[in-house]
């Protein structure tokens, strides 16, 4: 069984995939760690070094082979964007944390390093959500609201809403 999570960045992507794995017995695969550990870059450098469509490749691909792998996989904010990776999420029980834009830039700050996101942090996230809402809607078989509650109360309803 493959349990994707996918959101916004600043859902809890993070911190609710390891809590989900464990309580699953699973493994925890996070689609961005495992193209910088792949990569030796971070994905900052990639998107400098090599562009954001170079990096899209690159997320595409790594998202294929944990898909395949199963457990439970933390997509990155933007692999819903790929029409291949929406299509090969239709075969797994896909949860999508879903949050305010508040409680993003708040999770976020302004001291990481996300590539999409620089200068007006705020401004740039409703920019995204505005492409990728609808899409993260049409792949979720699991919606929850990750707003002011506890990751373990995060967890414990998706368990319950697993099939």
């Amino acid at each position: 069984m493959t349990v994707v999570v996918m959101g916004a960045p600043g859902s809890g992507k993070s911190t609710i995939g390891p809590l989900l794995a464990q309580a699953l017995g699973r493994e925890f695969v996070d689609v961005d760690a495992a193209i910088e550990a792949d990569e030796k870059q971070t994905i900052a450098d990639i998107f400098v070094l090599h562009g954001e469509p170079h990096f899209r490749q690159l997320e595409k691909t790594a998202t294929a082979v944990a898909l395949q792998n199963g457990g439970v996989v933390a997509l990155g904010g933007g692999a819903v964007m790929n029409e291949d990776t929406r299509a090969s999420l239709k075969d797994h029980d896909v949860v999508w944390l879903e949050c305010s834009i508040t409680t993003a830039t708040k999770r976020i700050g302004l001291d990481q390093a996300r590539p999409l996101l620089l200068g007006n942090v705020r401004s740039q996230l409703v920019q995204l959500l505005n492409v990728r809402t609808p899409l993260y809607r049409e792949c979720a078989t699991i919606t929850v609201k990750t707003d002011d509650r506890e990751p373990g109360d995060i967890v414990a309803e998706i368990l319950e809403q697993l099939t």
